[in-house]
């Protein structure tokens, strides 16, 4: 059942504490605040005993879906369990409570970490350098498109041109934009991967980069990755990846070695931070050794057996953070990566691929997958046949929120119709895969049989179908309660 807000909980008088009388002597606010900065009447807080406050709270956490509780087949957004030593780790005091303002004396545990974690993605990835300071994947996109722009204007030449698979993640485009780079998006192939022919025919000498999603948002490697990219340096040209699939492929390819120039990585997907939200995230940009200089500063260097920031870069292209990172993501990202090794990442991926293959063999009769090429770490089915039925992808998405399980990500990507992007990870058991297949062919039963069933879901909600529409129109982000009911108490 829903609960009521906590405004509604309201009690005039009611306090979770109160003060002893201080013993220091008062001043009137005049003395304290400028007229036109004090309040004419009180602030309507709700009025409210502790206790009142701690249950609303986790009643309306327990309403939630979490990776804690449910299983996140949440397609381009890795939702997936995380280790909650790494939590633990990130809450040590060393790291939780210190200051970015303290000099590189007081905080060599952290410099020694934070260049610990470039090494390893190096090693992860194949690049020669990485800078840790975009706070999240779109800004690490945005990140590597300044870094691409400065590359051409250090040749003093102009270089309009991005080209984008339509099988990209949706930011590429938007990030492109905003660097001020045209769009050209590349058609994908009856196979769901690059058209050579297509490719070929806008590669010309305005191209400054191609950003591709690898493996792409269907799930698919693109295995004619290093003849692209031999292309592309024909005409001194950058290969920009998205690094956010990453999980599919730790320990077993590396970007670096299929000649790809920068990308960037979505730490709190790939690397264990609680995902979702808006955030924390980390967007680290790894790059190949022609394009270190261009990196953002500072950047923590090793001086003999001491860490320090390095500053100054003649061509950096700047700070793109307000301080040096999202700290605690990284600190938990490391841990991740120290506890697992190399034989562990590997076996995460390994895993991811083999639980989104066995999804797909066993749903795709009933929601067809387009493309038949095994796939990566995730893949994308249709409900198109249940339309006949007048049920739709986003029906089926709602629908499973009855039978316990958060929806995946539904309409993307747009290259297929009523599509479903599925992608289990690699911590989620057989016996929660089977349950989630038998929903989904419960669903598409009860579409035959009951559409109305499903049109109308989710029906053991708190809360039915919202209109999402306005709410993203017109969003109204502060309640209000009626003034005539509001009674103040000093």
């Amino acid at each position: 059942m829903a609960d009521p807000l906590i405004f509604e909980r309201s009690v005039p008088g009611r306090r979770g504490y109160r003060l002893p009388p201080s013993d220091t002597p008062s001043r009137p606010p005049a003395d304290m605040l400028p007229a036109d900065q004090q309040r004419a009447t009180p602030p309507q807080w709700p009025e409210v005993a502790e206790f009142d406050v701690v249950r609303h709270y986790t009643r309306l956490s327990q309403l939630n879906f979490s990776v804690d509780t449910h299983f996140y087949p949440l397609g381009s957004c890795t939702m997936k369990y995380n280790p909650k030593v790494n939590e633990r780790v990130a809450a040590l005091p060393g790291f939780a409570w210190i200051h970015p303002l303290q000099p590189a004396s007081q905080v060599q545990g952290v410099l020694e970490l934070l260049h610990g974690l470039e090494q390893l993605l190096c090693a992860i990835t194949g690049m020669a350098a990485f800078t840790l300071q975009p706070a999240a994947g779109a800004q690490g996109e945005l990140t590597g498109l300044k870094i691409v722009a400065a590359y051409h204007k250090r040749k003093r030449r102009t270089r309009s041109t991005i080209l984008i698979p339509d099988s990209a993640h949706g930011t590429n485009p938007a990030s492109a934009a905003l660097s001020g780079f045209s769009v050209v998006q590349l058609k994908s192939g009856p196979d769901g991967l690059i058209d050579l022919k297509e490719f070929k025919s806008k590669l010309n000498r305005d191209v400054a980069a191609l950003m591709l999603t690898n493996p792409n948002t269907l799930g698919l490697f693109e295995y004619n990755i290093k003849t692209i990219a031999a292309l592309l340096h024909e005409q001194d040209a950058l290969v920009y990846m998205d690094g956010a699939n990453m999980n599919a492929l730790l320990g077993i390819s590396r970007p670096g070695d299929m000649g790809v120039d920068l990308l960037q990585l979505n730490l709190h997907k790939t690397f264990s931070t609680p995902h979702g939200g808006g955030g924390p995230g980390a967007g680290p940009v790894g790059v190949a050794k022609a394009l270190e200089d261009f990196l953002p500063v500072p950047r923590v260097r090793k001086r003999g057996t001491r860490f320090a920031w390095e500053t100054r870069s003649r061509a950096t292209v700047g700070r793109v953070h307000g301080w040096f990172g999202n700290i605690g993501v990284l600190v938990r990202a490391y841990a991740y990566i120290r506890a697992l090794g190399r034989e562990g990442l590997m076996r995460a991926s390994e895993t991811a691929i083999i639980n989104a293959n066995y999804l797909k063999a066993k749903l795709q009769e009933t929601y067809p997958v387009p493309f038949h090429q095994s796939c990566l770490h995730e893949f994308v089915a249709s409900a198109k046949p249940l339309k006949a039925h007048g049920v739709t992808a986003g029906d089926v998405a709602k629908r499973l929120l009855d039978y316990g399980f958060y929806a995946p990500t539904v309409y993307f990507p747009l290259i297929v119709e009523e599509a479903l992007m599925i992608e289990p990870t690699e911590t989620e058991s057989k016996e929660t895969l089977d349950q989630f297949i038998e929903a989904l062919l419960r669903i598409a039963e009860e579409a035959k049989t009951n559409p109305e069933l499903v049109r109308r879901a989710p029906q053991r909600m708190p809360v039915d179908r919202l209109d999402e529409v306005k709410a993203a129109r017109e969003p109204n982000l502060r309640w209000m309660k009626p003034a005539q009911s509001i009674v103040h108490s000093r």
